[in-house]
């Protein structure tokens, strides 16, 4: 192997007893972990409330990537729930506002953003997931499908699915405490809301793909961040099942 970055990676981040860098936290410097975009038009979502329910083991037995999907749109109520499950506010203790997943530090690194493709009540285009607010940021109006698709090695799943979620990462606001550790920190916690999702859809008579193969920076492009302070580090489609004939 000519540049064996990732095991390199994985050698030079490792926890060694008695040698675990050192990291005086600076709480001048500590991020917020909320981002807003106070220019955009603002959303109000639907209840959380779920407008069914499946017992945990009928749900983990029924999950599988879907990808084939109709043309029936899903509900603005299912789409509200959904992003609450994978990375809403949950419950408010000790002056904190705990998620649905949980996150190392409590930094909450990673934000939402969706591309909407068939959903019903709101327009087609992109979005960001405000978690402090539970709503929606328009970002901008429009057909982003076939983009999306592109940008995702070409899987034409993100054109027929009624959504499809982009996780991106701000890396400070876990590097502030964990340093060059904080990069696995990111990824499982990318990891704990992927898993939300797709047991999330499932309960709702959904189905989803999680997608980690695309082109990175066709996609911060779509999204509109830097690739370097903040970039995208997991997708997943989300729509109803296409029938199988």
């Amino acid at each position: 192997m000519n540049n064996p970055v990732g095991d390199q990676y994985q050698q030079e981040t490792k926890y060694i007893r008695d040698k675990i860098p050192t990291n005086k936290l600076d709480w001048s410097t500590k991020q917020d972990i909320y981002k807003h975009y106070p220019k955009a038009k603002k959303i109000d979502l639907p209840s959380k409330e779920p407008r069914k329910t499946l017992a945990l083991d009928e749900v983990i037995r029924s999950r599988k990537s879907i990808r084939r999907f109709s043309n029936e749109p899903i509900s603005l109520t299912d789409l509200s729930y959904l992003l609450w499950a994978c990375s809403g506010t949950e419950r408010f203790e000790r002056n904190f506002q705990f998620r649905t997943v949980p996150s190392a530090g409590g930094l909450y690194p990673i934000e939402t953003y969706i591309v909407v493709n068939n959903v019903a009540k709101l327009n087609s285009g992109l979005y960001h997931y405000s978690i402090e607010n539970h709503l929606l940021e328009e970002l901008s109006v429009g057909d982003f499908g076939e983009r999306i698709a592109e940008a995702a090695l070409g899987q034409k799943m993100c054109m027929t699915a009624a959504v499809t979620f982009i996780w991106t990462a701000i890396f400070q606001r876990s590097k502030w405490k964990y340093l060059q550790r904080a990069y696995r920190y990111i990824y499982l916690d990318a990891g704990h809301i992927g898993a939300h999702i797709s047991l999330s859809a499932v309960s709702l008579g959904l189905g989803s793909c999680q997608i980690s193969a695309f082109y990175d920076e066709e996609v911060n492009e779509i999204v509109g961040v830097d690739g370097i302070q903040e970039s995208t580090v997991y997708m997943s489609v989300v729509g109803k099942p296409a029938k199988i004939d």
